[in-house]
């Protein structure tokens, strides 16, 4: 149980590391490299990616709170909702953003699904 643990709390940190990015250096050079945007096309959608960011701190504080309730039932289904949106999220991303979503975020989601319903 430790591992998936892990898991959820590193996914999390990922989605809060994205929220940044897309909240406050989307169209700083941090934002630019990690997005390939230009700085034209940043400008022309910041608030566009400050509220995809906004989401991404939701899925975030969802995987936290999971891993402070001390039902286990209940921070199993908490978290079972919210790695599954990750999942969705980053199949979704891949499909019509960028392919490596689905590496960076739809591939961990799975992962730590896996390890949680068999841990």
């Amino acid at each position: 149980m430790w591992i998936a643990k892990i898991l959820i709390a590193l996914i999390g940190i990922l989605h809060v590391y994205i929220l940044v990015l897309e909240m406050f250096l989307w169209d700083k050079p941090q934002g630019l490299k990690a997005f390939g945007n230009s700085l034209e096309k940043a400008k022309l959608t910041k608030v566009l990616a400050q509220n995809q960011g906004l989401y991404n701190g939701f899925l975030a504080a969802g995987l936290f709170w999971s891993l402070l309730v001390s039902n286990p039932d209940f921070a199993r289904a908490i978290v079972t909702f919210f790695l599954g949106c990750v999942f969705v999220a980053g199949v979704y991303g891949g499909l019509t953003a960028s392919k490596k979503i689905i590496y960076i975020q739809a591939i961990p989601a799975l992962l730590a699904l896996v390890v949680l319903h068999f841990a």
